[in-house]
């Protein structure tokens, strides 16, 4: 299951006490819950967005019931992110892997462009496109960003593969509608005809995706992703729902224990307590 910064100071004078009551984001911060998780490299104070109303209340609902407390960074990827939550059973007692329970998810509440995956935000990490078609969130686990740079060439490309991606992902879609017809075809032997099919159906997705593509970065993300980091390949597919306003350097520090080839540390970094600021 996969997938920041202080707000930003970037007023002077009158501005600037503007920007002491509204987030970066262009909310109203004034009325935005906050968490902290004490961990045992330090603390990290989170604000959770308003417009993300179902992410923010199951997010309090699970720092008021204590289920953070304790938690493991149990995935950890440097230049990338940190990651916590209740790790739910994937293996049964055979070693089968087990069926996904979807029904415990929270509803995708995906704010593009106003929100993406700039270094210190807070989002929810999910299940793959191939079993969470639609982008559903798990109801625990979330991440934080740390990512890196990007320059102008790189964010074309990032960009150029998320044109890509979504034509794929159309095109498997058109591909799953018609899939009985397929299947039949593929009983008779007539292969011929499948490519046929499937070959038009690819056509029809790139040029369906060139008409209406992903909405490309704006100005501002290019800028901050360009001076600040993060992970714009993830945006516009997965809930961004809070940011990290102090404790930066603690998730840094989380950023740089050292990993085995699973992403897991080799030394457990916990959260001791999460706690609602009141």
């Amino acid at each position: 299951m996969k997938p920041f910064k202080p707000v930003t100071r970037l007023c002077m004078g009158l501005a600037a006490l503007a920007c002491m009551a509204t987030s970066c984001n262009g909310q109203n911060k004034s009325d935005e819950p906050e968490v902290v998780l004490e961990t045992t490299l330090g603390e990290i104070r989170v604000r959770l967005y308003n417009d993300t109303p179902l992410h923010r209340d199951r997010f309090l609902q699970n720092v008021r019931n204590g289920l953070y407390d304790g938690k493991t960074w149990h995935r950890i990827i440097r230049n990338f992110m940190i990651q916590t939550g209740e790790q739910p059973a994937r293996i049964d007692a055979n070693g089968d892997t087990l069926q996904i329970d979807t029904a415990d998810m929270i509803p995708a509440e995906i704010r593009y462009p106003q929100h993406f995956n700039r270094r210190g935000v807070l989002a929810a990490a999910r299940e793959g496109d191939d079993v969470n078609p639609e982008w559903k969130s798990d109801p625990t686990q979330f991440y934080i960003v740390t990512g890196r740079t990007y320059q102008e060439d790189a964010l074309r490309e990032l960009y150029a593969a998320r044109i890509q991606q979504a034509a794929n992902r159309l095109y498997r879609q058109k591909a799953l509608a018609r899939n009985d017809e397929l299947e039949a075809l593929r009983k008779a032997r007539n292969h011929q005809k499948v490519s046929d099919i499937l070959e038009r159906l690819l056509d029809e997705a790139k040029y369906e995706t060139s008409k209406n593509p992903p909405q490309d970065y704006t100005t501002e993300q290019k800028r901050i992703y360009r001076t600040q980091g993060g992970a714009p390949w993830l945006d516009g597919e997965y809930t961004v729902f809070g940011e990290v306003v102090e404790g930066m350097k603690t998730v840094l520090a989380i950023e740089k224990v050292k990993t085995d080839a699973n992403d897991r540390p080799m030394t457990d970094v916990r959260v001791i307590k999460a706690y609602v600021v009141e």
